[in-house]
C-alpha cells in the first residue's frame, strides 16, 4: 500500500511538474508581423514589445519580429488573414490594414473624427475601444494593448496646402484601403493606391505629387523631403497601432505568462505613445523645426481651416457611418464626450 507520505510526495511533485508540463507546449519561437521597417517608432515599439516578454517570461516565450511586412510579401492588407490562420503568432497591427477585413475598424479612418491625442486614448480605453476588441476576438485574435502610428499629415511637391483648392488636382498616393480614396475624392484630390516602394519612383518621376503619413512614425525617417518640400499638418486621420495575438496561439499559454504578455504590450503600448507624439504639441514642436531643417515649408492648418475640408467629406460619413456600425460610432463619441 501506498504510504501517506508517499502520496504527498506525489502529489507535491505533480504540482512542481505544472508550470513545466505547461511549459512543454510552447513553441521554441514566436512570429510577430509589423508591417514598417525595424528603425521607425513603430517597429521599434515591436521590438520593445518582444524584448520584454522574453526578458519577464525570463526566455519562456521568445518572440521574433518580422518587420517590413515580411510574413506577406508586402501586402499589409492581408495581414489579419495571416494572423488569423496561424502563419503569424502575433502582430502589432494597423487598423487601416485590416479595415477592408473589418469594416469596423474604419471608425479610425473617418476624417477629422478626432481631435487631438486624448480623444483617441479616451476611445481605445472606452466603451468603443471595448466593442472593437470584442469584434475582433470572436474573428480569432485577441487585443492585447494600444500604440500608435499618428496623425496622417499630408505633403507634396507642388504648394502648401491650406485650402481645399490648394489640394484639387493634386495626385495623392493613399494606401489600399477604400475609405481613403473616397476621402481624396471627397477633398477634390486624384488618390492613387500604390505601395511605398512604386510610390518613391513615382515621386522622383513626377507621376505622384503627394502622400499622406504620420510625420515622426513615417515621414521623418523615411526622410519625406528628398521627395517634398511642403507638409501641412492637418490632423485629418489618426492611426492607432493594436498589439493583439492568435487566439489559438493566446490559449497554449499559462495564466501567468498571459498576465505577463498582457502587461508588457500595455507597457510597450505607452511608451511607443510617447515617441511618436514629441515634438508635435506645443511647446515641443521639434519634429516642426526638423522638417523645416530640412527645408520643407510647414504650415498648421486652424481648426477654422480644418473645418473646410470636414465639410466636405460629408458625403464620406454617409456613407461610411452605416458600414462601420451606427452604435459603434455613437460609442466612440460617448466616449470622446461628444
Amino acid at each position: 500500500m501506498m504510504t501517506a507520505l508517499k502520496k504527498w510526495t506525489i502529489a507535491v511533485v505533480c504540482l512542481l511538474m505544472l508550470p513545466a508540463l505547461s511549459e512543454a507546449g510552447y513553441k521554441k519561437e514566436y512570429k510577430l508581423s509589423c508591417v514598417v521597417g525595424p528603425k521607425m517608432p513603430w517597429g521599434e515599439g515591436a521590438t520593445l514589445f518582444a524584448d520584454l516578454v522574453r526578458e519577464r517570461t525570463e526566455g519562456r516565450v521568445n518572440i521574433k519580429v518580422y518587420t517590413a511586412g515580411s510574413l506577406m510579401a508586402g501586402k499589409q492588407t492581408n495581414e489579419f488573414l495571416l494572423l488569423k490562420r496561424g502563419v503569424a503568432d502575433f502582430a502589432f497591427a494597423s487598423p487601416i490594414n485590416w479595415s477592408s477585413t473589418l469594416k469596423p475598424l474604419n471608425l479610425f479612418n473617418l476624417p477629422f473624427f478626432f481631435e487631438d491625442y486624448e480623444a483617441l486614448d479616451k476611445v481605445t480605453s472606452g466603451e468603443a475601444g471595448k466593442a472593437i476588441e470584442a469584434l475582433i476576438a470572436k474573428k480569432g485574435v485577441k487585443v492585447l494593448g494600444w500604440g500608435e502610428n499618428g496623425y496622417r499629415e499630408i505633403t507634396n511637391s507642388k504648394r502648401a496646402i491650406r485650402t481645399p483648392e490648394d489640394l484639387k488636382g493634386l495626385k495623392v498616393r493613399v494606401v489600399g484601403t477604400p475609405i481613403f480614396i473616397d476621402i481624396m475624392k471627397s477633398m477634390g484630390a486624384n488618390p492613387v493606391n500604390m505601395n511605398w516602394g512604386e510610390a518613391k519612383i513615382a515621386f522622383q518621376q513626377g507621376v505622384v505629387d503627394a502622400q499622406e503619413n504620420p510625420a515622426v512614425g513615417i515621414e521623418i525617417p523615411l526622410k519625406i523631403w528628398q521627395f517634398h518640400n511642403h507638409v501641412s499638418f492637418w490632423g485629418y486621420v489618426i492611426d492607432p497601432l493594436m498589439f493583439t495575438v492568435n487566439q489559438k496561439t493566446w490559449k497554449k499559454f499559462s495564466e501567468k505568462d498571459r498576465e505577463i504578455i498582457r502587461q508588457a504590450a500595455v507597457d510597450a503600448g505607452r511608451m511607443q505613445k510617447g515617441v511618436v507624439r514629441k515634438g508635435l504639441v506645443a511647446p515641443d514642436l521639434s519634429a516642426h523645426e526638423l522638417m523645416r531643417e530640412n527645408g520643407m515649408e510647414v504650415t498648421v492648418l486652424t481648426p477654422e481651416e480644418k473645418k473646410a475640408f470636414r465639410v466636405l467629406t460629408e458625403p464620406v460619413y454617409k456613407k461610411w457611418v452605416p458600414r462601420i456600425g451606427e452604435e459603434l460610432v455613437e460609442k466612440a463619441k460617448a466616449d470622446m464626450g461628444n
